[in-house]
């Protein structure tokens, strides 16, 4: 089922919104956000796209058939609900499905869409938790109930999409989750797309890396240790700062994105409309973000490391990596050699792990080559990309 939201909705929900913020003084106003406020600010964002593009709001349900659980230990029926964009091509192109990384959401992959969309079917979500889709009170407490989380509400989605094949994408952690879906539900995935995913390097990977050693043995590394097993996330910070968040969060864009890009810098426009659009959705209420420390511990190591399931892996899969991206390639590498299926990785020049943002052109070369296989009447004798390399 899907539930497309109109201009209408939009406008009556921040009307009464606005008349609600009216009865409290503005100093009070400490998470100046709401879903509404993120759909706005991702309306605005991507009006610097030019493809066409249907948002809605899929609903998933209030837990998978047969749970004993409901989503996340809720008491209610509730239903919840996956914000999902689509930019539809032509009825004989590939679906292309891209999953944001952790404390991103959909609108990030902005400088994408119109070039992807003249090949695929281009669909993206909000993870649930995250974006503008439905946040639940985080009730998981284990690694195996937080994968669930995701891979479960990713499934309802396909399900209420009715998507039967598709080339999968995910980024960073929206990487692990993509590769664990497939490894559940490997009948719906044709290929497997990788940006810089995270989820390879295991807690034993640690004791090796004697810098981080060092430091968790300082005080500040038993501070920091500490607030990562209690949960502290980056998003926190944001809503405390209240008023001074958004030019934290500007601070933040202005050095994160385009770092590693030379002609690809964002404009000043496309930075204004992303801090605008992340500081919403990391101001909102805490959900999905709160996954961090049962996905991984203190320093990106994942405890449940993709690694370890390589060799049971059975869908063709691609990686993509900047060359300056902190996620290193090496992962991959060795992951490859215990795979089944083909496998591919592919490096993008003048990139880091926003590869897509850095260096977009070079990002869709990547991509369009990895899907070669459902794009070219001649896939074997496509030639690789000029400026790419392969690890």
């Amino acid at each position: 089922m899907a539930e497309e939201i109109s201009k209408g909705d939009l406008g009556s929900s921040a009307t009464n919104a606005a008349k609600t913020r009216r009865f409290w003084p503005s100093f009070l106003r400490w998470i100046p956000t709401s879903i509404d406020s993120i759909i706005a600010a991702e309306k605005r964002l991507l009006s610097l796209v030019k493809s066409p593009y249907v948002q809605e709001q899929v609903n998933i349900g209030s837990g998978p058939p047969g749970s004993k659980v409901r989503w996340f230990r809720s008491s209610s029926n509730e239903t919840r609900f996956i914000n999902t964009v689509t930019f539809d091509s032509k009825n004989d192109s590939p679906t292309l499905v891209m999953v944001h990384g952790y404390g991103a959401s959909q609108g990030f992959f902005f400088r994408n869409y119109d070039a992807l969309a003249r090949r695929f079917r281009v669909i993206a979500i909000d993870q649930l938790g995250w974006g503008g889709s439905s946040r639940p009170d985080f009730t998981c407490r284990s690694t195996e109930e937080t994968e669930a989380w995701f891979i479960d509400s990713f499934e309802e989605w396909r399900k209420a999409k009715n998507l039967t094949n598709f080339i999968l994408l995910g980024h960073s952690f929206g990487g692990y989750v993509a590769a664990k879906y497939a490894l559940k539900h490997p009948e719906h995935v044709q290929h497997l797309i990788l940006v810089g995913s995270a989820g390879f390097s295991s807690e034993s990977d640690a004791k090796s890396n004697e810098w981080l050693t060092r430091f968790r043995a300082t005080w500040k590394g038993t501070i920091l240790n500490h607030l990562w097993e209690s949960n502290f996330t980056p998003q926190k910070v944001i809503r405390g700062l209240g008023p001074w968040g958004p030019d934290l969060v500007r601070r933040y864009t202005s050095a994160r994105f385009g770092t590693y890009s030379t002609g690809d810098v964002m404009t000043e426009e496309e930075s204004r409309l992303l801090t605008d659009y992340v500081y919403h959705t990391l101001a909102a209420k805490a959900s999905g973000e709160l996954c961090l420390k049962y996905i991984f511990a203190f320093g990106a190591f994942a405890r449940m490391p993709l690694l370890q399931s390589a060799s049971e892996w059975k869908v063709p899969t691609t990686f993509i990596y900047g060359f300056q991206d902190w996620m290193k390639y090496q992962g991959a590498q060795e992951a490859r050699k215990h795979m089944k299926v083909p496998c591919e990785i592919i490096r993008v020049p003048q990139a880091g792990h926003f590869v897509f943002i850095d260096n977009p052109t070079g990002f869709h070369s990547a991509v369009l080559y990895a899907s070669r296989k459902f794009l070219s009447p001649d896939p074997d004798n496509e030639p690789f990309p000029e400026g790419l390399a392969f690890a």
